[in-house]
């Protein structure tokens, strides 16, 4: 029943709900959009921030050329909505995920990494089966160390075993840089990165060299676009968190020329002592552990502690005078992992619920 709600002012609303700043969210997909274009990037945004084929949309409308999507289950829902060009930036293994990536090529345009023959092996033979081509992206381990096939050799020969078999051909390769985001020093930040992006342009100039065709390199996070972008070699970036722009990225990522669009609305339900205020929203409804979340618009109110129903603030000058009942908004410390806590982002124009989108994604975790 909550299109019901559509038109209503957000005071009118129950709490704790997940909130967007429509205006502000389109203010970063569009420049987001038009960084890319002006770096001669392409856009393949992540769609684990929001897991919503809804925003997809405005994405790939505003310039990107698809999405990323994290397991065959998300890629599904976005195929559903109608999105074809999609990277499962993550290892598909098992045979009833190999079987479910040949029927989702009969319907959409996936690409799916790898970084082991064992891997994609399975895949050629059920798209063989079903009479469907996949595209495959190699990951290389440009220094993270979690996943990714060597650089150099090792990938070289990974995409001469692709290229011999039927049912699969390599799209390209991918590299992340997850290891290099929160550097303080900006200058080494940038050297480090173009190292790292370096490692992954000289394997695809290898496998150039020896003749096959490998039209994408992928990498860039939100945390680290900003400078990949300017990396020779890089064809496209996977940024996609910037368009919520959480104090994560901002604070300890650097992440530049981006607003907040991302919060939660609720309500003080506790006045214990003068200096503190209880709020009905802890860890079930937003994610504090990476950075804690802000208050916004109202000076002097921190959040302090975060347990699993409340959120305790400190409360210093005017703050002192929210009372029970009062509601707010904090701004959560990191959307990832705050996103998939709630089932809909109720959208605002200004105080107007203007939409409100379901969660698609929320627990594709296979």
């Amino acid at each position: 029943m909550t299109q019901s709600l559509i038109g209503a002012q957000k005071q009118e609303l129950d709490t704790p709900i997940l909130c967007i700043d429509l205006d502000v969210m389109e203010t970063n997909i569009d420049k987001m959009a038009t960084f890319m274009k002006e770096r001669g990037k392409q856009w393949r945004p992540h769609q684990k921030c929001h897991k919503t084929p809804a925003i997809a949309l405005k994405q790939i409308k505003a310039g990107a050329i698809g999405v990323t999507c994290a397991k065959i289950s998300d890629a599904e829902v976005m195929a559903g909505a109608g999105i074809e060009d999609i990277l499962v930036a993550n290892m598909i293994v098992g045979e009833r995920k190999v079987q479910r990536v040949a029927s989702l090529c009969r319907w959409a345009n996936p690409m799916i990494c790898c970084d082991h023959y064992a891997q994609v092996e399975p895949i050629a033979a059920a798209c063989r089966s079903a009479g469907v081509n996949c595209r495959l992206m190699i990951e290389v381990n440009i220094g993270l160390d979690r996943v990714g096939i060597n650089p150099g050799r090792d990938t070289l020969e990974l995409a001469q075993a692709i290229d011999k078999l039927e049912g699969v051909y390599l799209g390209g390769i991918m590299g992340y840089e997850g290891h290099l985001l929160d550097i303080p020093d900006q200058d080494e930040k940038r050297q480090k990165i173009n190292e790292a992006m370096g490692v992954l342009v000289d394997s695809h100039e290898k496998i150039i060299a020896s003749g096959i065709e490998c039209p994408v390199v992928s990498a860039g996070g939100t945390g680290s676009y900003q400078i990949t972008s300017d990396c020779p070699g890089i064809t496209e970036l996977q940024a996609g968190g910037g368009i919520f722009a959480d104090p994560l990225y901002q604070t300890q990522c650097m992440l530049k020329n981006l607003d907040c669009s991302l919060s939660v609305w609720v309500t003080v339900v506790s006045r214990p002592a003068k200096e503190r205020a209880i709020l009905d929203a802890g860890r079930k409804t937003h994610f504090p552990d990476f950075h804690m979340p802000l208050v916004k618009g109202i000076e002097g109110a921190e959040v302090t502690a975060v347990s699993a129903e409340h959120c305790t603030l400190e409360l210093t000058g005017a703050a002192q005078d929210l009372q029970i009942g009062d509601r707010i908004e904090i701004i959560p410390g990191y959307a990832d992992f705050t996103t998939v806590l709630h089932e809909a982002f109720y959208g605002f124009r200004g105080d107007r619920l203007e939409t409100v989108w379901p969660i698609l994604g929320r627990g594709k975790f296979q």
